[in-house]
């Protein structure tokens, strides 16, 4: 805290992003979820296979190039380690199958706590989902997600290599 909160009695507010979209939360909104939640999300790992930093290890990975399996693995790794809650937007909470008055009460305390409040049962995936659950979507990250996308990224491609 600095000097002139000290005098004044006022904290900083914390600042929130959406770690999917980037958007910056406003203060009082947003829903908090942790690890867990995030990573049991079918619609967040074909987002996350198929952006555009991706789409080439999705592309690779189901071409049976296990140079792209590997990239996935890693990117399954990568977020399933997380340690913190994720504040997600509003845009983005349609992705997770959760309670959002839950998630959004959860969100109200980190914003009440400048930030500093953990829900329960927050930390990396290893540590908090039970083995089977979370092999079962690490498979699904690794071996399925974008797989749809992916096909009709091919479709739309030959249509537009026919229309020629």
């Amino acid at each position: 805290m600095n000097w002139i909160a000290r005098l004044t009695g006022t904290r900083k507010r914390p600042k929130a992003r959406c770690p999917i979209t980037g958007e910056t939360i406003e203060p009082e909104f947003g829903y908090l979820l942790t690890t867990a939640q995030i990573i049991a999300s079918e619609k967040f790992w074909d987002m996350v296979m198929t952006e555009p930093e991706t789409l080439s290890y999705t592309m690779a990975h189901f071409s049976n190039d296990t140079n792209g399996t590997h990239m996935r693995s890693l990117i399954f790794e990568k977020y399933s380690q997380r340690p913190g809650p994720w504040m997600i937007s509003d845009t983005c909470i349609g992705m997770f199958e959760v309670n959002r008055h839950t998630a959004r009460n959860l969100a109200r305390l980190w914003w009440q706590a400048g930030g500093s409040f953990t829900p329960d049962h927050c930390g990396p995936a290893t540590e908090t989902v039970a083995p089977d659950e979370l092999s079962r979507w690490k498979s699904y990250a690794i071996l399925e997600a974008g797989r749809e996308r992916l096909n009709k990224i091919k479709l739309r491609e030959a249509a537009i290599r026919a229309a020629q």
